[in-house]
């Protein structure tokens, strides 16, 4: 039995006649931060979908803590109801490449409402944990503005603040730098790098491949809906066994340039 936080067993997702996910199977353990990279269509997103029950199964298992997330019970092909979904959520946060604030709620009041709401907290008590993780994240002094009025890094690092302020068992993270200008990038994978070293148990989609050297445990890297490789980051990115890899971290590195 494994003793990992989260355990992905032969997950298999198709689109139609499509394949996405391929008998994946992943471990991640407390306090470990896993970046997953790849070409687009590669699997990355769908797989985070799926341990956020966003998107049903065909077959395999995700657990988190033992508790099986997308069905009740693995085989079963018995979807859990919204509301068990909702619940089990709660310990699974979730940044997404765009930031899908409220634009009518302040920064403040956009990481309250998920305490209010999921978690049942008093309004007062939202109050100060917003406020701790805004200053946490560096927007101490951006907590009464609306989205529009704050540039897209800190719409992101409010987007982080909301999701980890649920205090959750595990934080996904959707290639959160996309829809950046590279100029930003940095601020934000700073903020997840002070979460890192806190001892969040994270798994991350990203290209930012300094990131996945300085920040990450272990790198997976995903080729047509499957596992090809994954590692240190030292040994994934600096000795990749495989062409496709390679070609992969040479596109990568042109594109930085």
């Amino acid at each position: 039995m494994s003793h990992a936080l989260l355990a992905i067993r032969d997950l298999t997702k198709r689109f139609g006649a499509t394949t996405v996910l391929d008998g994946v199977d992943l471990d991640v353990a407390r306090g470990e931060v896993v970046v997953v990279i790849g070409a687009s269509g590669s699997g990355k997103t769908t797989l985070l979908r799926c341990v956020n029950a966003l998107v049903p199964y065909d077959s395999g298992s995700v657990t988190l803590d033992g508790v099986e997330i997308g069905y009740t019970a693995p085989g079963s092909g018995v979807r859990r109801s919204d509301r068990a979904l909702a619940a089990l959520r709660a310990d699974i946060g979730m940044v997404f490449q765009m930031f899908n604030l409220f634009p009518h709620l302040t920064a403040r009041d956009n990481v309250a409402l998920g305490l209010r709401v999921t978690r049942g907290m008093p309004k007062a008590e939202a109050r100060v944990r917003a406020e701790h993780w805004l200053a946490r994240v560096g927007l101490a002094d951006r907590m009464d503005h609306l989205p529009s009025q704050l540039s897209g890094g800190q719409q992101q690092r409010v987007g982080i603040a909301r999701a980890v302020a649920m205090e959750p068992k595990l934080l996904l993270l959707d290639e959160i730098t996309s829809a950046l200008d590279p100029e930003l990038v940095g601020e934000v994978l700073d903020v997840v790098r002070g979460l890192a070293a806190d001892g969040m148990t994270m798994l991350m989609v990203t290209h930012e491949m300094s990131f996945a050297r300085d920040a990450g445990h272990r790198v997976v890297f995903m080729d047509k809906g499957r596992i090809a490789e994954e590692g240190r980051p030292n040994e994934v990115l600096g000795r990749p066994q495989s062409d496709r890899l390679r070609r992969f971290l040479r596109r990568i590195e042109l594109r930085t340039e």
